[in-house]
């Protein structure tokens, strides 16, 4: 029997090495950064978790050529009148005051996400590879002016690398992502589904998930196969120390 209780402490150490790679896994997929652009975690200042809006674009004959659907988060760092310092604040993105526009072509497609009340712009661009059929978003600006603000609030980066897809597809990512665009602006987004190309109709095409997402399946998976194995193992080894017994008891 004591060869049976080893089996099963060597059965647990090796699920909980297994359970504990997967949490580790989980942990660097999330933090760490794409090889083309830097994710961070979001500020800890945050008023909720945003409402997800429905975005058009419509194309000159009157189609859908780009589509998306999301809740967005801006985190802008400013100079404030009332408090005469600067600050950093977090605004979600309300979509039944936000209206969208924007233009689509071969190569390039753009959503403008225009807000009156608060006098906010935010543009996304995104560009398309022809050789390799991969879209991402290329360039983000944003302009506001909002009450507590010394002057006008105006940033943009030409030069980003998100939400990769392909041509066809509509790219995905349910989990949180922080998007830096520059040192006083990046954008929070949840529950992504964007695609600026190659759509047929009103519909988004199917579906490519980002790795966050991913990992996250990952993680159950492993956990389970772990659990599944150590019970087969203990059922094998009380099995055979059964066997061992009733040996035993014959040689007797």
């Amino acid at each position: 029997m004591s060869q049976i209780g080893g089996v099963q402490s060597w059965c647990l150490g090796v699920t909980l090495q297994l359970v504990l790679a997967a949490v580790l896994h989980q942990g660097f997929a999330t933090v760490a950064p794409p090889t083309t652009a830097q994710t961070t975690a979001a500020p800890h200042k945050e008023p909720g978790r945003p409402e997800k809006g429905i975005y058009h674009v419509t194309s000159s004959n009157g189609t859908t050529c780009l589509l998306a659907s999301m809740g967005l988060q801006l985190n802008i760092t400013f100079s404030s009148v009332s408090q005469n310092k600067t600050v950093q604040d977090v605004v979600n993105l309300q979509p039944n005051v936000t209206v969208s526009s924007g233009s689509c072509d071969s190569e390039s497609a753009s959503l403008r996400l225009t807000t009156d009340a608060e006098k906010t712009n935010l543009t996304f661009f995104f560009s398309l590879n022809t050789t390799s059929n991969k879209y991402h978003l290329s360039e983000v600006s944003l302009s506001a002016l909002w009450p507590d603000m010394k002057e006008p609030f105006s940033a943009r980066n030409r030069s980003l690398d998100y939400l990769r897809g392909t041509l066809g597809y509509s790219y995905m990512c349910r989990e949180e992502q922080t998007l830096n665009v520059a040192q006083d602006l990046s954008i929070n987004t949840f529950q992504v589904q964007v695609q600026p190309f190659g759509l047929t109709g009103d519909q988004f095409g199917a579906a490519e998930e980002c790795q966050l997402d991913e990992d996250d399946m990952l993680i159950p998976i492993i956990v389970g196969a772990a659990l599944a194995g150590l019970v087969l193992i203990v059922l094998l080894a009380y099995l055979i120390g059964r066997k061992r017994s009733h040996a035993g008891y014959q040689t007797i």
